[in-house]
């Protein structure tokens, strides 16, 4: 009952990083701060982190970041590398030093989607020569920064939702 408990646990898990992507990625749907919209697979994939062991958070993280890659249209892999080594350090946080709540979790996505972003903004605009770097990170970055921000909480307690109602009825709590 474990293994099926699990399985179906991870296919919610990627029908939800699938669904978010699509939200995300859909031009309209959600309104625009600066011209900024939220990266919705960010939350998703670091609330997953939180109540997965390392591996399949490091795995989600990996397809969350793929995914990111593809709607960002960046650098294939970027995202993929920097989400893969935060799933897996939230992930080992969770396990062995945190009591997960709403609190940790808002608490991790101000640093991790802070690291995330500033990244990109490094990567693909500061290193990449970009005439207003600057003006880039103030009126693009730090409102999409804000913004996903606003969805970790909502996004924790569906995960929290499926983790508790999908997990081994014969697990301690």
């Amino acid at each position: 009952m474990t293994d099926f408990n699990r399985l179906i646990r991870y296919l919610a898990y990627t029908l939800e990083l699938l669904v978010l992507f699509m939200l995300q990625e859909t031009p309209g749907l959600l309104p625009t701060i600066f011209g900024s919209r939220p990266l919705l697979v960010l939350p998703a994939v670091l609330t997953i982190a939180l109540f997965e062991k390392e591996l399949p958070a490091m795995i989600f993280g990996i397809v969350g970041g793929l995914l990111l890659d593809f709607g960002l249209s960046g650098v294939m892999g970027f995202h993929a590398l920097i989400l893969a080594v935060l799933c897996f350090l939230v992930s080992l946080l969770a396990q062995v030093y945190l009591q997960v709540n709403i609190v940790t979790a808002v608490f991790m996505g101000i640093w991790t989607a802070g690291i995330v972003i500033c990244l990109q903004w490094v990567f693909l605009y500061y290193f990449r020569g970009y005439s207003l770097p600057g003006y880039a990170f103030m009126h693009h970055h730090l409102p999409k920064y804000f913004y996903t921000l606003l969805f970790f909480p909502l996004v924790y307690l569906l995960n929290k939702g499926l983790f508790q109602a999908l997990q081994d009825p014969n697990a301690a709590p």
